[in-house]
Parts: structure tokens; sequence; C-alpha cells
């Protein structure tokens, strides 16, 4: 399969069906108005979980103010099924994982931003550097099981969908927020917009900063600075408001002084928030920008239409520590990690690497849904594109005892990694929501087409003027899944599914199979009055699973971009999820809780280069995957305040592969961490709100993946005002 992303639009416009957009249209787009109409979302509300045929979750603008959420990690600790791994603190590189896919920078889920791919190259590329501000965003949505069909590339676990500032619906409307705390922190976000008739547009700006919570021996900044910009604009072409037309841009930039190079365990215990000199160099610069154009089309039949073309570019440089001494940090990051201040009268000599990458993602996505009575029948398409552009080198600095660093050679871009990876892809999918009175019935079937091209000018031609090696992959996979809902009563609702999931083997990994599995889930959900729970037990059974080997993961850097096949793995769990509410005279408690309890196994025995691997026996456990997790939250209002409290538990986890109780240099201690905010309305239209995250000052490890023990944020607190018109 070879094709242009312009000669497929046109053939398809030309046939009168546009690829579809792979997500569910809500009732919104229906409207005559501009309600909801540059909103795409795949459940579009709490209440839509319950009808759904697997297990999902809906989290809205109310529920990630409650603790003013910036960081994606600490609102996906309430939804079960879902695991994340911390790294900085703040949610800069995101690493979540669904039902037992892996967290690493979030390479083994589908992320989306409104119904569109938000990873920088997708297909290519998947790992995500980027994501989405988070502190921006109005709704979170997460789909496992087959419900997800509809979605990909990615299928196995899940997905999660990010919905991004709505038009308003009144003739003008705006918030602001400003908020200051510990280390530095500060925040400004605001927005304006309304709508007429016919016409609607809404802008949005964030600041976000931090002077950064741990120390370097020359007192530099360890924190970082995030800009975002964002611009939506609607209108109706018609006056029954059958075409509508919307548009999406969107710009942002980071700064952030973040490094890989962690503390000997030694050096945690003494002092845990510290930072070695050698990595005082280390900054991640990054620039993204979105450009996305939808139509919406409303037939006469009561049918619906929904294209979107897209273009996604992001550029990134990190620049870090790669050797101290000529050891790299993956080979032996427990004995570089302290080089320096075993030798304070003498010097290093440091490798800094500028990992220099440019990225590219766009396409056309559309999608068709009929309704037959009880019964709706919705198909879609998407033709994609996307490529990474490694384009890196070294430089070489001699750190002194005094601290400072000084450039003893600059490296020539293009002479460290200096390749494209690209890829060319065909997604088709189509669903029955099948309606039986009680019995609901929802099929599916997904087709990915997928050609990836890796073209290696290597690291003597930084001019890429004579012909590169190239390798090439070519696969398909057909992708059947099934879901049913029974409902018994008003209140209690039986689920189950199967699906196929699927991801594809990475650019350049000519050997490297699929990874491919069945997924299973069956379980029940409850609804009555102030009660609600949800129980659903799920097993992933691998034929293929992959390990993709990044720095994020602890790879010596000759096996980087290595992808292995671990061959058959099972995982299988229980998620749970609750909340009880409880009224008083003049108040309100509501009480919640989820849970996550995990069992996984290599079926398999095998060796790879890969840190969390390594050498793996039959039986042995996946690592970064606690056991157990469970959150428990209350919510108390009263008047014009509003107190919340939520409590995270992760249970141990190892950091390598292995069966029993891991030895102390390959775990990860379990910990509990307390978030606090509290909230008073001074009046309908502002607020104040004062939160602590941690409020036990808990000391606790996140990651050994790299360059040594990696710290979890501190206690700290923030106080933000609130004005909404």
């Amino acid at each position: 399969m070879t094709f242009r992303l312009s000669a497929v639009a046109s053939a398809l416009t030309l046939a009168g069906i546009l690829p579809m957009i792979a997500q569910t249209a809500s009732a919104d787009t229906a409207e005559s108005d501009l309600s909801g109409l540059e909103r795409i979302t795949i459940l579009g509300s709490a209440a839509a979980v319950d009808e759904l045929p697997g297990s999902g979750y809906y989290m809205n603008a109310e529920e990630l103010a409650r603790f003013d959420f910036t960081d994606i990690h600490r609102a996906l600790a309430q939804v079960p099924g879902v695991y994340v791994l911390e790294e900085d603190g703040y949610g800069l590189r995101a690493n979540i994982g669904m039902r037992g896919t892996g967290t690493s920078r979030s390479d083994k889920i589908t992320v989306m931003e409104d119904g569109v791919l938000a990873a920088p190259a997708p297909y290519a590329s998947p790992a995500a550097y980027y994501f989405p501000t988070f502190g921006r965003i109005q709704a979170l949505e997460v789909i496992k099981g087959g419900a997800s069909v509809a979605y990909g590339p990615r299928t196995t676990g899940g997905v999660l969908n990010l919905v991004s500032r709505s038009i308003p619906t009144t003739d003008l409307a705006g918030q602001l927020q400003a908020a200051a705390g510990s280390d530095g922190y500060g925040k400004m976000h605001g927005w304006i917009g309304g709508s007429s008739d016919r016409f609607g547009a809404v802008i949005e700006g964030y600041r976000q900063q931090a002077d950064g919570f741990k120390e370097l021996p020359n007192g530099a900044d360890t924190g970082f600075y995030k800009n975002d910009f964002l611009m939506k604009a609607a209108a109706l072409l018609d006056a029954a408001g059958n075409h509508r037309l919307h548009v999406k841009l969107k710009y942002s930039d980071e700064v952030s002084d973040e490094t890989y190079l962690g503390l000997t365990a030694a050096d945690y215990e003494s002092t845990p928030y510290r930072r070695y000199g050698a990595s005082q160099l280390d900054q991640m610069m990054t620039e993204h920008r979105q450009y996305q154009l939808g139509y919406d089309w409303t037939l006469s039949s009561g049918s619906t239409l929904r294209a979107t073309a897209y273009r996604n570019e992001f550029d990134r440089n990190w620049y870090k520590v790669s050797s101290v001494n000529g050891e790299s940090l993956g080979g032996g990051a427990e004995a570089i990690a302290s080089a320096f201040d075993a030798n304070p009268q003498g010097s290093l000599e440091l490798n800094v690497k500028a990992n220099n990458r440019a990225y590219l993602s766009e396409g056309i996505q559309a999608q068709f849904e009929q309704a037959l009575g009880a019964h709706r029948l919705v198909f879609g398409a998407r033709v994609h594109e996307d490529e990474m552009d490694r384009f890196q080198w070294n430089d070489v600095w001699q750190l002194n005892a005094n601290y400072s660093a000084q450039l003893l050679s600059a490296g020539v871009p293009g002479t460290d990694s200096n390749r494209i990876d690209s890829a060319e892809a065909l997604a088709v999918f189509g669903q029955a929501f099948l309606n039986f009175g009680d019995l609901n019935i929802d099929m599916g079937l997904r087709y990915e087409d997928i050609d990836t091209l890796r073209r290696d000018w290597g690291k003597t031609n930084p001019g890429r003027d004579t012909t590169p090696t190239q390798r090439a992959n070519s696969t398909s996979e057909v992708l059947p899944a099934l879901g049913l809902t029974y409902r018994l009563s008003d209140a209690l609702v039986l689920i189950g599914g199967v699906q196929k999931g699927f991801a594809p083997a990475a650019p350049g990994n000519t050997e490297q199979e699929n990874e491919e599995s069945v997924n299973w889930e069956v379980g029940a959900r409850y609804r009555s009055g102030a009660v609600s729970g949800e129980v659903i037990g799920f097993l992933s059974d691998y034929d293929n699973m992959h390990g993709n080997c990044t720095a994020a993961q602890g790879c010596d850097l000759n096996a980087i971009d290595t992808q292995f096949n671990a061959g058959e793995v099972r995982v299988q769990g229980l998620e749970v999820l609750g909340e009880y509410g409880l009224t008083f005279a003049q108040s309100e408690l509501i009480l919640g809780a989820s849970a996550t309890f995990t069992d996984s196994e290599f079926k398999n025995s095998f060796n790879s280069s890969l840190g969390t691997w390594g050498s793996v026996a039959v039986g042995d456990e996946l690592p970064y995957q606690a056991d157990t997790q469970v959150q428990l939250s209350a919510r108390y209002l009263l008047g014009a305040w509003e107190l919340n409290a939520q409590a995270r538990y992760i249970g141990d986890m190892r950091t390598q592969a292995g069966q029993g109780e891991p030895d102390a240099a390959q775990r990860i201690d379990a910990r509990t961490v307390v978030d606090l905010t509290l909230t008073y309305a001074i009046d309908q239209r502002q607020q104040v709100r004062a939160g602590i995250d941690n409020a036990f000052d808990e000391t606790y490890m996140v990651t050994r993946t790299n360059g040594g023990i990696q710290v979890g944020k501190p206690r700290t607190a923030f106080v933000q005002y609130n004005y909404r018109f």
C-alpha cells in the first residue's frame, strides 16, 4: 500500500465518502445551533458510561477543577485499570498504560485530543514526548475493551481522549485564573469567547511555570515553563444548521530543565531532592503546532457525516548528559550518578547529546452514522501519514571541581543519529449497535493497513547527500470486537466483551512481529440513588508482546530503538469503582473509591537488552506494574465551602522482570500520597482555592529506569483565584 494524502483525499471526496473520524459522534452534531459543534467526544457524559458495552470513565470540567489538576498522572489515579509512572513530578512527560500494556511514554495506548491522534508520530514513533497541556483540558475520557475498536492503531489496552475548550453558547463568556505556590510555581490561564446564531469562537491562553523542587549544587533552576494558546471558530453554513464548519489552531512551547540522571540508593536516602552537577546542562525545548479543519453534515435521513483534516508539527531537542567519563547512563547508572561527588577535586568529561527530532503527523478522517430505529450503524476511516526526523549530535564538556562547565568540543548536527522513520496508514472500521430491549450488542470490525520506512544516512553524512540505507515494513490486520450489556433491573447492568488487540512493529525492525492479543472482560454496573459501583474482571492474553528499547526504559545506548518480541504474556486483573453520597441538613458528603488488582506472567524465556526486562524466565512478572492500586476520595460541601481529599495508594512494584520478592535494588516501595483542596465561592463569579499536593510530605521514588533513582514531588502548596463571566 503506497499513497499520498492529497490523492486519496481527492478520490474519496469525489466518491462522497470522506474518510471518517474514528470516534462515535455525540448527539450534539444533530443540533441546529453551535452547541458542542467543535467539542469532539467519545462518551460526552458520565451517564453515557452506563450504556457502554465495556469499561469506560468520564471526568468532566467540574471534577478536574476540584484538585485543579495540571498533572495527567494525578487525574488518572482515580481511573481503575490505568497505570501511571511519574517522572518529573509535574506531568510534563506522560507515562500511561492500561491493563498491563506498559507505561513508558504512553507508547502502548491510543492518546487523542478532540478525537485526533495526539502522539507526535503515532505510527512511526509512538513514544509521546509531547502530551497535550493538561491544565487547559475540559474533560477526560477513557475507553477500554471492545468499545475501543473504533480507535487505533494501538487497541490492546485502551484509549485516552482529552477534550479541549468548547465554544461558549452565550453571547460572551470567559474566565481568568491566577495561581502561585511552592518552588516558584505560577499559573495564568484565561479564555474568552461567545456565539451568535451562526458563528462562534473562543481563544485561550495558558502559562505554567516552576523553579523545580530538586537542587543542583550550582543553585540553577530544575523547573520549567510552558505556554499554550488555542483558537477555535465554528460556523453554520445554512439556516437549518445542516452544514457546519469548524477550525482549531493551537500552539505550545516548553523549556524544562529535566534530566534522566537520578540518584544512588545511598544519596536518595540522605538527600532525596538533590541533583548531581553532571546534569546541570540538561534541558528540553519543544514547540508544537496544530491545525484542524472540520465539516459536519446532517442529512435529511437523520444520518450524520463528520470529516476532519488535521496536521500536527512537533519539534523537540532534549539536550541531556548521556555518558560520564565514557560510561553511559543506561549501562551503569548507579556507578556514574555520583562519580563527580566521589572525586570532588577532579573533573569529569560529560558527553551531552542533543536529542534533536522533528515530527509530523497529518491526515483526514471521517465518520458516518445512521440510526435504524432502535439500532445504530457507524462506519469510519482514516488516511494518515507521520514521520520522525532524527538529526542529532554530541557535545563534549568538562565539569570542574567548582561545578563550572567548559565546552571541550561542539558536535556537528547529524553526526549522531541521522535518519527519518515514516509511516503511511489506512484504517477502516464499522460498528453496529443493536438494541433488543434489555440486551444491547456492540459488534465492531477494524482494519489497519500500514507501511513503514526507515531511511538512515548514518553518522558520517550530515548533509544527507548520498542514498540512505532503507528498511521497509508492510502489515495489515483485521481486528474484530464484540461487547454486550444486559439490564437485569433498573439499577443493575451486566457487561462483557472480547476483542483482538494490536500494535504494529516499529519501522526498521524487519524481523519483528506485530503485537497481538485477545482481550476479555466481564463485570457489572450498579446505580441506584446516591450509590453507584462497577466491578470488571479483565484478561489480556498476548500471542506476542512488544518491548520498545528507549532511553526512558533504561536501555544501553547501543540498543536504543530496538524492539523485542516477548512472545506469550498473560495479564489479568480486577477493576473496582464506587461512589456513595450522604446528604445532611445543610451539607453533602460524597465518598468515592477505585481499585485495580493485577497479576501478570511471561509465558516464554528469552534474553533482551531492554533494561526493565533483561533475562526473562517463564513465570516472571512484568516490571513497573503494581499488583495493587487503591484511590479513596471524599468531597464535603457546606454552603460556599468545598473540601476535597484524595489518597492514592500504589503497592510495591518490581523494576525488572522476575519472580518472588525482589531485592531492594530492583523494587519501588509502596506509598500513599494525599492531596487536599479547599475552595470558597466568594460569589457566583469568583472563587478562591487553596491546595496541598502530597499533604503528608511522603518521600517516595517513582522510577529507576534510567540514570538512577528519580523521586516524586514533595509537599507543595498553591493558592488560586478564579473569575468567570
